[in-house]
């Protein structure tokens, strides 16, 4: 599934013209451009060079992440393309987050980039599905859902036969609720339903 998305990403970037390369994504910093950097840095940049770029921001990971990301980024888009294409089927398993990192990062960065240019280009609706069982269950990462950020609510997905958690209920597309518990507040008009998500 892994694959799939990201060849479905390199399929997305390679229809955009050099304005909506530029246009912002929903991570708050990051152009088209920028994120498309970030999708291929888990591949080209190994543990070691990780954690020496860390220690230069003591530990800080999303500064590490933005900082090597920013260095990829001086490729230009076609090279960045051919990289995401070409690393497609790697198995990658990062520390804190494993090997669902990368899937969910396929899953929520390709609406990262579509929904601020008004795409509809999505995954299946059981990729959202099976990345939500992951978010929502005992297992799931820090980095991929902020603590706290699921409780007192049950998430109901208005497309597809899925709830989890217990409490006042949120409704929406599984996408929209996946975007949402992975802090894209952006989506919160979206939902519907007494619970708030945190």
């Amino acid at each position: 599934m892994t694959t799939a998305n990201r060849l479905l990403i390199a399929d997305l970037l390679d229809s955009l013209d050099d304005t909506q390369w530029r246009t912002p994504t929903l991570c708050t910093g990051w152009t088209v451009h920028e994120m498309a950097a970030h999708l291929v840095q888990p591949m080209l940049i190994g543990f070691p060079r990780f954690v020496a770029t860390a220690l230069r921001y003591r530990g800080d990971t999303d500064r590490t992440v933005d900082h090597l990301t920013r260095r990829i980024a001086r490729r230009d888009r076609t090279t960045l393309i051919a990289l995401l294409r070409e690393h497609a089927g790697d198995q990658i398993d990062p520390v804190r987050v494993g090997p669902m990192g990368p899937f969910a990062e396929t899953c929520v960065h390709l609406r990262d980039i579509a929904r601020p240019l008004g795409l509809p280009v999505d995954v299946p609706v059981t990729h959202w599905q099976f990345l939500l069982d992951h978010l929502t269950g005992p297992d799931a990462a820090p980095g991929l859902v902020r603590p706290g950020r699921l409780t007192g609510v049950r998430l109901h997905a208005t497309d597809v036969d899925w709830a989890a958690g217990d409490g006042a209920a949120v409704r929406g597309t599984a996408e929209a609720l996946t975007m949402a518990v992975t802090g894209r507040d952006v989506v919160l008009p979206e939902l519907t339903g007494p619970g708030t998500l945190r």
